[in-house]
């Protein structure tokens, strides 16, 4: 996760200082107006104000909202996974993810299955420095046989941390984003736990994958 200085000084935060400052200039000047009996100048430069306000407003959700997503340039590793049978259609999993984080869960299930939040920025948004970045959704058990899936233990786990701002489901819920970014789900992936094994899950822009990791020397 970005450092302090780090979000201090993303162009998006200071983007969303400038109009808030901007915002509270030009609401203070219609309330200036207003003293003076000036109800036009009032009315269209309280409307301005607030309009800049709103703007800084969201510049400053936006910036705390990616907060925790990896800039996705380029395939990269977004994960290391350990699996570990336990029983019949039960297995362990260990995640150590690219932030250095070290997860562990007990999954129900035939198949480890992951998938991931994708954020698409538009180009208008790249100018303040806002590019495609990624973030591991969930993890879970997932059975060969449909029947199963329906009717037997389900083990889903979040991969995810909690935010103030959960920018992928405010953009899925407001459309008056759409022109800034489109959010997806990755293309989930999954594979077979039949014995014990590391895998190496990978990120693009089409979505996930995972490779199998030699075994260690230790393991033979």
């Amino acid at each position: 996760m970005p450092s302090f200085p780090e979000f201090a000084s993303s162009p998006l935060l200071w983007a969303a200082a400038f109009f808030a400052v901007c915002g509270i200039v030009v609401t203070a000047t219609g309330l200036a107006a207003l003293i003076k009996a000036r109800p036009l100048p009032f009315a269209l430069r309280t409307l301005a104000g607030l309009l800049l306000l709103a703007l800084g407003a969201l510049g400053g959700a936006v910036a705390v909202g990616v907060q925790g997503y990896r800039a996705l340039v380029h395939e990269e590793v977004a994960a290391q996974i350990t699996v570990q049978p336990a029983g019949p259609q039960r297995f362990k999993a260990t995640f150590r993810l690219a932030d250095g984080r070290a997860l562990a869960f007990e999954l129900a299930g035939d198949e480890i299955y992951v998938d991931a939040h994708i954020l698409k920025w538009k180009p208008i948004a790249n100018v303040l420095g806002l590019h495609t970045a990624y973030e591991l959704d969930r993890v879970a058990g997932r059975y060969h046989r449909i029947e199963q899936e329906r009717a037997a233990t389900r083990t889903i786990h979040p991969l995810g941390a909690d935010r103030p701002v959960d920018l992928f489901s405010l953009r899925r819920r407001n459309l008056f984003l759409s022109p800034l970014l489109d959010a997806e789900y990755g293309s989930a992936t999954f594979v077979p736990v039949t014995r014990p094994a590391r895998f190496e899950l990978r990120v693009s822009g089409t979505g996930l994958l995972v490779r199998e990791m030699p075994a260690s020397p230790d393991a033979r």
